[in-house]
């Protein structure tokens, strides 16, 4: 195999106006493409040198329901700082958690698609070091 990574996922929305003003103003991610395609708008989205995007699908785009998407994992260096932000930007975040492999928080965009927030914890190696 020679994959490398994923090109896009997809997040089912209701209103890819109101998704686009929560991921760039709210996570801070930058467009990555927006145009219209048959059948619909094409919109991208993601954080500063991601090789992974999201595509913030609206409705009729490929008979995703808003909400559907579970469970995306975004890697960052503070998930505490992280977390504090987005709830003063009124987003409803639970932990962050520890976890054996780092610390965790979980939230959901306007459309009640789920996130994690990990941070890493530094993995030991053979000798007990990291």
């Amino acid at each position: 195999m020679n994959i490398t990574h994923a090109s896009f996922l997809t997040v089912p929305v209701s209103d890819q106006d109101a998704a686009l003003r929560f991921y760039t103003e709210t996570l801070g991610f930058k467009v990555v493409g927006d145009r219209q395609m048959p059948p619909g708008r094409w919109l991208q989205v993601a954080p500063e040198g991601a090789q992974t995007v999201l595509t913030l699908s609206g409705p009729g785009m490929g008979g995703f329901t808003p909400g559907q998407a579970q469970g995306i994992m975004f890697l960052t260096t503070d998930v505490d700082a992280d977390a504090e932000r987005l709830r003063a930007a009124g987003v409803e975040v639970s932990g962050p958690d520890p976890m054996p492999w780092g610390r965790m928080a979980g939230f959901t965009d306007p459309d009640g698609n789920g996130f994690m927030l990990l941070t890493e914890q530094p993995q030991e190696n053979a000798y007990g070091t990291a």
